[in-house]
């Protein structure tokens, strides 16, 4: 069930007026049950793993708690080790074998045929369930704060199951821990009209993004992507921009749509997405690019590693492998391991070249904070995010290189001889398209600069109702939706 559907346009309301309406101590089992409706929508069988999943961190939060009950402290310690440790393979052992396994079996196919051995393996051809590696990792997250006593264990299972199974978030994130968000699962929560409209403006804003925007650019994308060979010099620098903007308004539009549908109902979520494209070193990006997997990697990962608590090299190493890491997430396959490696030598080299970036600025006497070199610095930070974005989108890692070799080619003509209109969107769509694009820039520098904006409600109800529906007429005619096109998967639902 896609947010983008007309399903999800008529499950919603229903959840939510249901939610309002019934006494606040069973609300928590109507939203277990829509959840897992939700989920079980692509597939029944999905709902096993998810179940499995929530039992097994569960359980480990309840035998945790006990192990710290005993007065024996060096076996209390022993005890919750064993148990955190059980979780965790258990849960990345699930993970792993859904997520890698076709990779590890194609792998060792073509092994034993370079080494010409007639090793007899299975191709598994597993199906891999929507959203496994996000709920996967808010489930251990909730095993590890209770290890770490950031969190008192929860003994309610319903409320807990809903905490890693609640369907805005279910899917594609963002990535909640169990310290910010599993205890807003016991507050009570009435309607309230200021909330409700703000999460459907949210929600509404989250609909642009996706249908307007991302689902547009991503007819060109694909039309260069998927036929790497028929393209050359400006058609795939404009494909590799394009999509830099797509992933972004398609993940974001993920992230607010969840984000809304939680703040109707009256959670909080964390944000997932600053202005990642206005920023003006890699360090910066990854701050406002998939916050809550950032912060999780960082809590759960490089911390552990280290973190910056250690020597200059050994704290390199550290961020190299999160990248990497990160990489491995995504996919089990050279390319997104390419992308991961990417950003990694990015943010150590960034770190790196520092000191002598500084010693340049002081001898040429550089003002750093002019407008023309916050423009060069976001143009050679967003250029470096392309180049690796290049990888991430490639369907083999030979068309990669195929694409990298074909962009070398100069050809200007493109934009002089109509070509440009040949790439999958006619001249009317690209403009749209475009407009998108200005719309989605314009609306990143009004929150990055707080300086434009303005609040709707302060406005004459006529007003604001204008907009409201000019807001969706304009969704309504420009969206790519209807019987030529179907709804759109969201990027990040394959991950």
């Amino acid at each position: 069930m896609l947010f983008n559907s007309a399903t999800f346009l008529m499950f919603f309301p229903f959840v939510s007026l249901v939610y309002f309406l019934i006494p606040h101590r069973v609300r928590w089992a109507w939203l277990l049950l829509s959840s897992y409706v939700f989920y079980m929508s692509w597939n029944p069988k999905y709902a096993i793993l998810l179940a499995t999943s929530t039992l097994i961190t569960y359980a480990s939060g309840i035998l945790i708690a006990k192990a710290n009950e005993l007065r024996d402290r060096e076996k209390a310690t022993r005890m919750k080790k064993t148990w955190v440790a059980l979780s965790l393979l258990s849960n990345l052992g699930i993970l792993v074998l859904f997520k890698y396994i076709d990779f590890f079996g194609t792998n060792l196919i073509r092994l034993s045929l370079w080494l010409d051995l007639a090793i007899p393996i299975p191709n598994f051809n597993i199906l891999l369930p929507i959203g496994i590696s996000f709920y996967t990792f808010k489930a251990l997250s909730y095993t590890i704060d209770v290890y770490r006593n950031d969190v008192e264990p929860e003994t309610h299972l319903g409320r807990y199951a809903l905490f890693v199974s609640f369907f805005p978030q279910l899917v594609a994130g963002p990535i909640e821990k169990s310290k910010t968000f599993l205890h807003q699962f016991q507050e009570e929560h009435f309607f309230d009209y200021t909330r409700v409209r703000d999460g459907l403006l949210l929600m509404l804003w989250g609909f642009f993004q996706k249908v307007v925007v991302a689902d547009r650019l991503a007819i060109l994308v694909n039309t260069v992507y998927n036929d790497p060979a028929s393209y050359r010099g400006f058609a795939i620098v404009i494909a590799t921009v394009f999509f830099a903007l797509q992933i972004y308004c398609d993940f974001n539009s993920y992230s607010d749509i969840a984000r809304g549908c939680a703040q109707v109902m009256g959670f909080r979520s964390s944000r997932n997405f600053g202005q990642p494209y206005l920023s003006r070193s890699i360090r910066e990006f990854w701050a406002n690019w998939h916050i809550t997997l950032c912060s999780w990697f960082k809590d759960y990962l490089y911390i552990p590693l280290g973190g910056n608590r250690c020597s200059k090299l050994r704290s390199y190493f550290n961020i190299f492998v999160v990248f990497v890491v990160s990489g491995i997430w995504h996919g089990a396959t050279i390319n997104f391991l390419i992308w991961g490696g990417l950003h990694g030598l990015y943010r150590v080299g960034e770190d790196l070249l520092r000191p002598l970036k500084d010693k340049l600025v002081r001898l040429l006497n550089i003002r750093t904070e002019t407008l023309s070199m916050n423009l060069f610095q976001g143009f050679l930070t967003f250029s470096l995010v392309c180049f690796a974005w290049i990888f991430f989108r490639a369907n083999t890692f030979s068309e990669a290189v195929l694409l990298l070799n074909n962009m070398l080619y100069f050809n200007p003509e493109i934009f002089t001889r109509g070509l440009i209109f040949e790439l999958g969107l006619d001249w009317k769509e690209f403009i749209v398209a475009l407009l998108g694009i200005f719309i989605i820039i314009l609306g990143n520098i009004m929150q990055r600069t707080k300086r434009f904006g303005f609040d709707i409600s302060e406005y004459h109800i006529g007003f604001r109702w204008t907009i409201y529906v000019t807001a969706i007429v304009f969704i309504l005619v420009f969206g790519i939706y209807g019987p030529d096109f179907d709804a759109q998967q969201f990027i990040y639902l394959q991950f």
